[in-house]
């Protein structure tokens, strides 16, 4: 492997026998037979290759601690600055080795044993090493660690690998500097898939020592691109890593990304030049961006569903006959027509029909206004529902839904034909995020989500089981049954096995209708034409490490 100081310095000796090649051409030094320049004109000059790219994206980042958010936007930074131990290959979701370069997993399943990457320093110039991951993983799992900040919570750890009071990971050990090892307390079949996510980036222990509560503003890791600036709600700045450890990478010398709410302003900003690449194009668009030959159509393999969940905290969602009957009132095609310019299906179970273990026995509700009122009426509401209900639709656009509030609007003059008047409220993404998650506020809310490790245990545990409370389970659904099938399906190693038990969750869940899920999409982002090395990754975020433009 060639040295950094060798590659520049051949490169030094390029330059320089360049210049000798060139001042030959010049005839003598007077020169004499170079041509002059037109009057009033510059010299020629040589065309650099652009070293910047300018992302324009529909929501700023919550927080860019990667470990307390669950939030794409927040993660898509995070992506940038950190490497976890783990990683996925490029617009895939099969794991390789990331920070750990290896690893050795016990016969009963219980231990994983990972060699780490050695010479790896964090932004802070501080060593990455075993002694930093266990850091990192006794933050995330200890509820009572100093360094779990005021209004700070670790719900992806607790998640991915169960509440504190059943934990997967039951000790995390530094062996020496380089190796580092892991002892659960039950097998997790995807335990390698979970720890390759962002989420579980490595930080600095020093920079999180020392910044406290503003690690979050001001994140430190050891990923391609090194923290610069935050303008909250305009952009977020990141600079190359000139030390990463992925040799040649990054390609970039800056990144620059920029938050502008409205697709149509962002699909604008792309046509003039302002910005190189956009997220979450609107479907309308797509026949403009075809025909303009200085930009491309780039697609994320789709990986997601989005949906209206249930307050189950709220009357009268309680009431799985209610919940059934608004299931029949939502016209999944018509929104798809109307919102979705064909870039989506509808989708019927919470985990979207690519991945493996996909229950495609189960039939949707179907779109039944009649079937909606009588099952009101068995519920006890032959007139609709006595009061209005609050409906949360998301303010920002998202791959998985380009314009909320639209959607919201034509599934609320639906509702309004059974007999249910639902206000529609959007507020700030952030406040968005925080009041669903509280579910004190809204009765029935919109999200989705993006798969994030190619896992079904991703969509259904981490969303709908009654251990991911208060994280991502924002309906605070409890199904002891279904708790029981996710359960024994992470620690089930057969892969034929496991599928099973994800098929009979999700007959299970489709019973209980906890959600309404809406669709599955393919989100379409749009370019520059000539740049290269942008492979979107159906995870919802991938590096910008290997970007660069012709």
């Amino acid at each position: 492997m060639r040295s950094r100081k060798k590659w520049l310095s051949g490169l030094m000796l390029l330059a320089l026998s360049t210049v000798v090649v060139l001042s030959g051409c010049t005839g003598g030094e007077s020169g004499q037979n170079k041509p002059a320049p037109a009057e009033g004109s510059d010299p020629p000059t040589e065309t650099a290759a652009q070293d910047t790219l300018i992302m324009g994206r529909g929501g700023d980042s919550v927080s860019l601690d990667p470990s307390i958010v669950t939030d794409g936007e927040s993660l898509k930074i995070g992506h940038q600055v950190f490497d976890s131990l783990l990683d996925y290959t490029e617009g895939g979701t099969e794991v390789v080795p990331g920070l750990a370069e290896s690893w050795e997993i016990s016969e009963d399943g219980l231990t994983y044993t990972f060699k780490l990457k050695s010479g790896v320093k964090f932004h802070d110039g501080t060593d990455f090493n075993a002694e930093a991951v266990v850091f990192n993983f006794n933050r995330w799992g200890d509820p009572n660690s100093e360094f779990k900040f005021e209004g700070d919570s670790f719900d992806y750890y607790d998640s991915m690998f169960g509440p504190p009071e059943g934990r997967v990971i039951k000790e995390v050990k530094a062996i020496d500097e380089t190796t580092v090892e892991f002892t659960l307390n039950q097998p997790q079949a995807p335990f390698l898939q979970n720890i390759a996510m962002t989420p579980f980036g490595i930080a600095s222990p020093t920079a999180v020592q020392e910044k406290k509560e503003n690690f979050k503003n001001e994140p430190v890791g050891t990923g391609p691109f090194v923290f610069v600036e935050w303008k909250r709600n305009d952009s977020i700045t990141l600079d190359k890593n000139p030390n990463y450890w992925k040799e040649g990478l990054p390609k970039l010398n800056k990144v620059i990304v920029r938050s502008i709410p409205d697709n149509t302003a962002r699909f604008n900003a792309l046509q003039n030049g302002e910005i190189d690449v956009m997220e979450d194009l609107n479907p309308d668009d797509l026949s403009i961006l075809e025909s303009n030959a200085e930009l491309q159509k780039i697609e994320r393999p789709p990986f997601n569903v989005a949906y209206l969940g249930f307050n189950f905290k709220k009357k009268p969602f309680d009431n799985v006959l209610v919940r059934q009957a608004l299931n029949h009132a939502v016209n999944k095609q018509a929104l798809i027509d109307a919102f979705f310019a064909g870039q989506a299906q509808p989708a019927v179970n919470p985990m979207p029909p690519t991945l493996w273990g996909y229950n495609d026995a189960i039939e949707d509700y179907p779109y039944d206004l009649e079937k909606a009122k009588a099952l009101l009426a068995e519920a006890g509401y032959p007139d609709g529902l006595p009061d209005p209900i609050t409906f949360y639709a998301m303010p920002v656009s998202r791959p998985y839904m380009p314009d909320g509030r639209k959607v919201a609007e034509a599934i609320q003059a639906d509702f309004e034909k059974i007999g249910v008047t639902a206000n529609i409220e959007s507020p700030e993404w952030a406040t968005y995020l925080d009041d669903a998650k509280a579910g004190e506020k809204d009765d029935i809310y919109m999200l989705g989500w993006t798969g994030d490790n190619g896992d079904p245990d991703n969509f259904l545990y981490t969303l709908l089981d009654k251990d991911a409370i208060p994280g991502n389970n924002r309906s605070f659904y409890v199904n002891e049954d279904l708790h029981k099938l996710l359960t024994d399906a992470q620690k089930e190693t057969d892969q034929e096995k496991r599928a099973e038990l994800y098929k009979q969750a999700q007959v299970v869940i489709k019973e209980d209708a906890p959600w309404i899920p809406l669709v599955h999409t393919t989100p379409i982002l749009a370019g520059k034409a000539n740049l290269k090395g942008f492979t979107p990754s159906p995870l919802g975020s991938e590096s910008y490490a290997n970007a660069y433009f012709e």
